[in-house]
């Protein structure tokens, strides 16, 4: 996953808005949007390399999403970022605890950005540059494959779309057309030269890498994957998936009635 962006309680409807594009290698195997036979009650993609995820929902009421920090030379590590994702949809702590435990754990993991939801938070853990945790304030927000204060030309573009999308969204309707966020995360422009992050892969790839939607024949988007979670506690999950060239492969939708009120603590 490697390009997020979150309202949160931004919309008197939607406690929770998400929408993502997940950058991965074709070669690694992957399961589209579904849920899980070893989870019931949990719903997403999953990584069958390492069985875990980089977005997901429970019916419970949690959601966590997880990107990599962009480094030149990351380190190996033994566990896989997605175990993050999962571990947290399968515990009952909250958002906060599970953040300041992933971020004490960070030194098992290769750099990562983890965004939790328990339908009271959301917070952000990381890794680097050290291990920290943010709680989000009231708003939209992003993150890509920088620190999450880092405001890249594709996190304004994903941040700004998702605030477009909004702001045109008739009050009460619970059933919105999610065209217009599919098309904005398809974006292929790429930032100006100038605008680009230094994390240390070059400026060619800074380049590449810098448009929303990456199409490739090796690497590239792999999905894009909207979530409304409704007032009620009913949630929506949107998925488009994609094959080497980004080429439309499936498209997916679930509906879930989380288990536990979407807005506690409002």
């Amino acid at each position: 996953m490697c390009l997020l962006a979150m309202a949160w309680r931004a919309h008197a409807d939607f406690p929770l808005l998400v929408v993502a594009n997940r950058d991965e290698a074709y070669d690694r195997p992957t399961a589209i949007m579904r849920e899980w036979d070893d989870a019931p009650g949990i719903y997403g993609g999953r990584d069958l390399r390492e069985g875990g995820s980089w977005l997901a929902l429970s019916r419970t009421g949690r959601f966590a999403a997880v990107t990599n920090v962009r480094e030149p030379s990351p380190p190996t590590q033994p566990r896989s970022r997605g175990e993050l994702v999962r571990e947290f949809l399968l515990t009952e702590g909250s958002a906060t605890a599970e953040a300041l435990r992933a971020a004490d754990q960070g030194a098992e993991f290769r750099p990562f950005n983890l965004i939790l939801w328990d339908g009271h938070e959301l917070v952000h853990a990381t890794n680097r540059p050290h291990p920290g945790r943010l709680i989000f304030n009231s708003g939209v927000h992003g993150v890509s494959n920088g620190h999450v204060s880092e405001r890249w030309p594709k996190v304004r573009w994903a941040v700004d779309s998702l605030h477009r999308w909004m702001a045109a969204l008739p009050a009460g309707e619970l059933e919105p057309d999610v065209a217009p966020l599919f098309a904005a995360m398809a974006s292929e422009q790429r930032a100006h030269p100038a605008q680009l992050p230094q994390t240390g892969v070059g400026p060619e790839l800074e380049l590449r890498l810098s448009a929303p939607f990456i199409r490739g024949d090796v690497y590239g988007t792999r999905a894009t994957t909207v979530v409304m979670v409704r007032r009620d506690g009913v949630a929506t999950l949107i998925e488009r998936s994609f094959n080497p060239g980004g080429t439309l492969r499936e498209e997916s939708r679930l509906t879930v009635q989380l288990e536990r009120s979407a807005v506690r603590g409002n």
